[in-house]
């Protein structure tokens, strides 16, 4: 994928706009108009259970949440406030603890309100996933200043 959209400026609206995604670390790897790379590094604090050490499955919603929201900027190359309609996630197979898990989302319809995404949580191989999941988010979902405004790095 190359850099279209500033994953720089996607990762201050992570970092300062909305906190619980800064604090469990996610992280942007790689985006363009075909979709988002996000990766969330493994901790222990973050297990469902702490005696396998396996990530409960809150934190891989977050993580596919939050690459499915932002996959819509990089196809509209512009920020708005968006709001989840719907997720659904299939957990295909417990995260491996220890390792890092990548979310790949992508954007393939607009509407003038709803953006459909697709997404996926793997450690290593896509082709081998955690989680799959399928997403409807609102456009223009509030009067409030999209998050690039609010992080403090606003365009227009």
């Amino acid at each position: 994928m190359s850099n279209a959209f500033d994953i720089n400026q996607i990762q201050n609206i992570i970092d300062t706009g909305i906190p619980h995604c800064s604090e469990i670390g996610i992280k942007v790897h790689d985006m363009d108009a075909g979709g988002v790379i996000f990766s969330l590094p493994y901790d222990a604090r973050f297990a469902g259970n702490p005696m396998n050490g396996i990530l409960h499955g809150g934190i891989i919603t977050t993580l596919i949440d939050t690459a499915a929201g932002m996959c819509i900027y990089t196809r509209l190359q512009k920020y708005l406030p968006i709001a989840t309609l719907d997720l659904r996630i299939d957990y295909l197979k417990p995260a491996t603890p220890g390792e890092e898990v990548f979310a790949h989302a992508s954007c393939y319809k607009i509407t003038k309100q709803i953006a459909f995404t697709r997404a996926i949580a793997y450690h290593t191989d896509p082709e081998d996933p955690i989680a799959n999941s399928v997403g409807t988010f609102m456009l223009k979902s509030s009067e409030t200043k999209p998050l690039d405004r609010v992080s403090g790095k606003g365009g227009r």
